[in-house]
């Protein structure tokens, strides 16, 4: 009896173990596991899903739209703020490819440099009239005239030395009794840049001449002529500007990170787009000391003997300067397509993933271009790996997903059409399903390609009016362009994405084609010109054309800011400049 209740006090120990344990101990790894969830939630982002730049640490409203924030990792697919992601068919569609940044040796490279031809102001001079009084006849009929020394320029009335001239006269009888007066008057028209041959023919004539020539002090080239015929005129005024264009400057921009590599002296080949087969030797004469702190460069001069007149003021030249770097020539450098331009802005796309195609924009600062790379000063690092092929494309996908991208600096969403009279939406799952592989080729009808190809023959029509300057058939094409949108049929865009995208791409197109049909003036055409290119870029590339179509780049249009237009050709024939810099640019993204 007693060893049965023995037994049974052991069995009621072990089941009251068993069930502490379970009670005490799983109540100890659900507060460990709540306390894990809790580390994590602490750890958790949240962010807008129109707004994707704003990164929070706990939850609430955006602060630029309102709307309610949502987990960072749900919300973008576990990506950073400034990441965005490329599916594999947009990656193939463009032929997107990328490189891994490595620093290498330039030695034997050339460094160039890009500048303009001016007039060698230390050969230049201004003709100044050396009395007062009303021009009679000018000589010079236009600027660009060539003159030489001793050449009849002018021909002057002057009621002062009318007046001069009797008084010589009078002066002449009376010259051996007051040689003293006598000798100052002469001394006064000798000042008025009358010749002693002309002064004693008034003296020995006794006749008082009305109008006096003005003759060229030097020889040259008429730049500019400050009065007409008929003007009246002060002593020393300014008639005209001549210029010795035997030598001309050849002036180009540094940075000031590439100021140590160049030195007076140095031997500059220089290259025009008038000659493209011809070089000219020259030599460093100058180097700014005091910098433009607006473009952060200082200016590298070049003397140019110019005997055969090849050079104009105004041209556009190259220099190649053999390349000498600042630390032991061991420069990070990255290919020359990788880079996108926008103002004073040089960015490039860096894949951060290796193994997925996550990118994301890297704004950069460049040093000297060496052949067909360019020095990196600052921005990237040796191993990153960025896009080389198609970065247009990528920077495309950036802004369509409200990512910071060229022209976008610090992200957003960009708005179509229709979203902007809806307005905001609180759902916003649902307004992240609508921006979902925004990046991909949008499938349309074939229909809509052709019809979209006929726009953009109407574009490529208007390019090649503006490389020949002809701005009354650049407005005329850009009136055709206008009635050839005006026949796509937007209700072949089925699915809604593409009816937004078309719909605000359509409306852009419009607006600039409309401003340039409006205008005769080149120069504003080639600023609506830039607008209309780039919208028709993001058409051509969400909605395809059946047709190979090369983007091209050219980063001294638009004041140095760079613009970009559409080719049918691999050829570069600039539409920014024509003649002046036909071949200025280059190939930076091929769409299929």
């Amino acid at each position: 009896m007693k060893n049965n209740k023995i037994v049974i006090y052991i069995g009621i120990l072990v089941v009251g173990v068993l069930l502490g344990w379970l009670l005490f101990g799983g109540s100890s790894n659900e507060e460990i596991d709540h306390n894990h969830d809790a580390v994590a939630a602490t750890n958790q982002m949240w962010t807008c899903s129109m707004h994707p730049q704003i990164m929070q640490p706990e939850p609430g409203d955006c602060p630029i739209c309102g709307m309610d924030l949502i987990p960072a990792e749900s919300g973008s697919d576990g990506l950073m703020a400034d990441q965005f992601k490329l599916t594999e068919n947009a990656m193939a569609l463009a032929n997107i490819q990328t490189t891994v940044v490595g620093k290498g040796n330039v030695e034997g490279n050339t460094i160039k440099l890009s500048g303009k031809i001016a007039e060698n102001e230390e050969a230049n001079a201004v003709q100044v009239s050396y009395f007062a009084g009303r021009i009679e006849r000018l000589n010079v009929s236009f600027t660009g005239e060539e003159v030489r020394k001793g050449q009849l320029l002018a021909t002057i009335y002057s009621p002062e030395l009318y007046a001069a001239q009797q008084e010589l006269i009078t002066a002449a009888s009376l010259k051996e009794s007051q040689p003293a007066l006598y000798k100052a008057v002469r001394n006064k028209l000798k000042l008025w840049k009358l010749s002693e041959n002309q002064i004693n023919q008034i003296e020995e004539t006794g006749k008082v001449k009305e109008n006096f020539p003005v003759y060229a002090t030097f020889s040259g080239t008429v730049t500019e002529k400050l009065v007409e015929q008929g003007d009246y005129i002060k002593q020393g005024q300014p008639l005209l500007k001549i210029a010795n264009l035997n030598t001309v400057w050849g002036n180009f921009d540094v940075y000031e990170n590439q100021i140590d590599r160049f030195k007076k002296g140095q031997e500059v080949m220089i290259t025009t787009n008038a000659y493209p087969n011809k070089e000219f030797k020259g030599k460093v004469d100058f180097i700014d000391p005091v910098l433009n702190t607006k473009t952060r460069t200082v200016t590298l001069r070049v003397v140019l003997s110019n005997k055969d007149d090849v050079f104009k003021p105004g041209m556009f030249v190259t220099a190649n300067i053999e390349g000498s770097t600042a630390k032991n020539d061991e420069v990070l450098s990255i290919p020359a397509s990788s880079v996108l331009w926008t103002g004073e802005r040089s960015v490039v796309y860096l894949k951060t993933n290796p193994d997925q195609p996550i990118f994301e924009m890297r704004e950069i600062k460049l040093g000297n271009q060496i052949g067909n790379e360019y020095e990196v000063v600052e921005g990237l690092f040796v191993g990153n790996e960025i896009v080389t092929n198609g970065t247009f494309t990528v920077d495309a996908a950036a802004q369509l997903q409200g990512k910071k991208s060229m022209m976008n600096k610090d992200g957003g969403k960009v708005m179509t059409g229709h979203e902007g009279h809806l307005g905001m939406d609180n759902n916003a799952s649902n307004k992240e399903s609508d921006h979902t592989n925004m990046n991909e080729r949008l499938e349309v009808s074939e229909k809509f390609q052709q019809q979209l190809n006929s726009v953009y023959n109407a574009y490529i029509n208007l390019k090649d009016a503006l490389v020949k300057e002809d701005s009354i058939s650049t407005s005329a094409n850009a009136t055709t362009l206008l009635n050839k949108l005006n026949k796509v049929d937007m209700k072949l865009l089925s699915d809604n994405k593409a009816h937004n995208h078309w719909m605000s791409l359509e409306g852009e197109i419009k607006s600039s084609a409309t401003s340039i049909s409006e205008t005769s003036d080149i120069k504003s055409q080639r600023d609506h010109f830039k607008h209309l290119s780039s919208h028709l870029i993001n058409a051509v590339q969400l909605f395809g054309i059946n047709e190979k179509v090369y983007v091209e780049f050219c980063p001294m249009a638009d004041n140095n800011n760079g613009a970009y237009w559409l080719s049918k050709e691999e050829k570069v024939i600039n539409p920014y400049f024509g003649e002046a810099m036909l071949t200025c640019g280059e190939v930076k993204q091929v769409i299929e």
